[in-house]
């Protein structure tokens, strides 16, 4: 097979015609598989086991994460004046893009593929077809929980608009493929066509399907794409952005509303709709009591990622990290029991950031002014705590534009302006949440009750927070409420909860010196206003 791209879309027509022919000729093909026949080939070919709860079990190999310093986007006429170059998004020659893919379309000339056509946006004026191209049934099992199902009817299977071809076991060469090291994700928006080699965590399909959509959406259909969770009551819709550990899913799992999606959505005019059709829930120290709507989802069907058994069975120990603390689950989001079928709801009333704080110094809630807004959602805030990753023994703090700067192709601000402009427009009522910890910082104080900080959000969704008093937090300008039902008055001030009040604010200026820092880097990129809403710190 002759790959070029020396003509736009000619590399991406000649990898549909490819894999047509081979879906016609049915040459080791399993086209569009049902879970059951997927998880049958995987435990057969020892990519897995069932747990006792029926999920398949298995293990990603050497990769149980993502690699974003291995990601990058092909630098052409369509993306070098239009792609926000950075760390993330960093370029490759199309040459190299070229020899990948041949090499990779060599690679699996002779051997067994799953193919899946899937979609992309639950509101069809947006829909991507998606065709995904896998040498594992695990991994196609995953492609089929995360991505929509659509019915034949619903798209044409021959042309799909685009590929995403994730081969784990090939590798590169660094030396001569233009790339770092023998794993690699490369996106070409060109050619419409997504690589993915030599890692077999499954995640890196589902983000790189989520770097395409927020490019797409907001350059081409004037759709803001963001990195949330989404749910609905009877009347309003609520998101919920926040870093990974920061409880999205889990505090959008509510059985009082309709889940809409718990990772990725599009807002348009007059809507909120999922990008998805699953669910990725993080599993470490997943409790029943807790988050009950998670745990109930393992079952026949999931597909559960790097986790131990507890001895002498096949029962999950959701506390062990002995693989990776990033232990995952995905599941169709049908499988949480209050999901909401079409997966769109109607403008928010309510936008939560959340933030697990590991210095104990944001409020577990405040109310934010529409400049606050930007400035939290251009920070992205949050913080790693010991033992997350590899050399970290104290609290660190992480900044991810927009809750998601990885999966970001245009400039952050692209998105915060069309954020801000819809919270204008909509008179939206945004929150800060810390759901980190209060009394002081990891390892001194304690990490705020999921009941208290399910009570808090419950309050604002009710209303009940309309008529509350505020007070000012004295350096990062937050207005804090002095009561809510549920929750104990002395945790809603940070500061009462330290027992040395100077020790306090010495920490709070020092939080917000750091805030100050990172957001040099926007300086002159925003309005000056927003700025001066950050933090005070002297």
């Amino acid at each position: 097979m002759d790959i070029s791209s020396t003509k736009e879309g000619s590399a991406g027509a000649q990898t549909r015609q490819y894999f047509n022919n081979r879906i016609a000729n049915s040459e080791d093909i399993y086209y569009q598989l049902l879970p059951e026949e997927l998880i049958r080939q995987a435990t057969e070919k020892g990519e897995g086991v069932l747990n006792d709860t029926g999920a398949l079990v298995i293990n990603t190999g050497e990769f149980t994460g993502r690699s974003p310093k291995d990601r990058f986007i092909v630098k052409d006429g369509l993306t070098a004046d239009t792609i926000d170059w950075n760390a993330f998004n960093q370029p490759i020659e199309g040459k190299y893009f070229d020899g990948l893919l041949k090499k990779m379309m060599e690679y699996t000339k002779g051997k067994k593929l799953w193919i899946r056509d899937c979609a992309v946006c639950a509101k069809k004026d947006y829909r991507l077809s998606i065709r995904v191209v896998n040498v594992n049934p695990c991994c196609n099992l995953f492609a089929y929980n995360m991505f929509l199902r659509p019915g034949k009817e619903e798209q044409d299977m021959a042309n799909p608009d685009w590929h995403l071809i994730q081969l784990p076991h090939f590798f590169a060469d660094p030396l001569t493929d233009g790339v770092k090291r023998k794993n690699f994700v490369i996106i070409n928006f060109t050619q419409k066509i997504i690589l993915i080699g030599g890692t077999q965590y499954t995640g890196e399909m589902k983000k790189a399907v989520f770097t395409i959509l927020n490019y797409i959406l907001p350059k081409e259909e004037n759709v803001l794409s963001m990195h949330c969770a989404a749910n609905a009551g009877k009347e309003d819709t609520a998101l919920f952005f926040g870093l990974s550990g920061t409880g999205k899913t889990t505090l959008s799992a509510d059985p009082g509303r309709k889940l809409i999606g718990d990772d990725e959505h599009g807002w348009d005019g007059d809507s909120i709709f999922n990008m998805e059709g699953g669910c990725y829930a993080k599993v470490i120290n997943l409790d029943a009591e807790r988050e009950p709507e998670i745990y109930n989802a393992i079952k026949f069907g999931a597909v559960v990622e790097n986790v131990a058994f507890l001895p002498g069975g096949n029962r999950i120990d959701f506390t062990c990290k002995e693989i990776t603390e990033n232990t995952r689950v995905s599941y169709p989001i049908n499988y949480i029991r209050n999901a909401l079928t079409a997966s769109i709801g109607p403008i928010p009333s309510n936008i939560f950031f959340l933030a697990a704080d590991a210095f104990g110094i944001l409020p577990p809630l405040s109310k934010l002014n529409p400049l606050q807004a930007m400035y939290h959602f251009i920070s992205g805030y949050t913080a790693k705590v010991a033992g997350t990753e590899e050399g970290v023994s104290e609290p660190t703090p992480t900044f991810s534009a927009c809750f998601g700067a990885p999966f970001l192709p245009l400039h952050p601000t692209v998105y915060a302006r069309m954020l801000g402009e819809k919270i204008k427009q909509h008179e939206v009522r945004v929150w800060l949440v810390n759901t980190g910890w209060s009394g002081g910082k990891y390892g001194v104080g304690n990490r705020i009750s999921l009941q208290y900080t399910r009570a808090m959000i419950t309050a604002v969704l009710k209303g009940k927070m309309a008529k509350a008093d505020y007070r000012q937090h004295p350096v990062f300008g937050l207005m804090m409420p002095t009561s809510c039902p549920g929750v104990p008055s002395a945790l809603l001030d940070p500061e009462s909860t330290w027992q040395n009040k100077e020790a306090y604010l010495e920490a709070a200026n020092s939080l917000a010196g750091i805030f100050a820092d990172n957001f040099k880097k926007y300086s002159g990129l925003v309005d000056d206003k927003i700025i001066s809403a950050g933090p005070t710190h002297q």
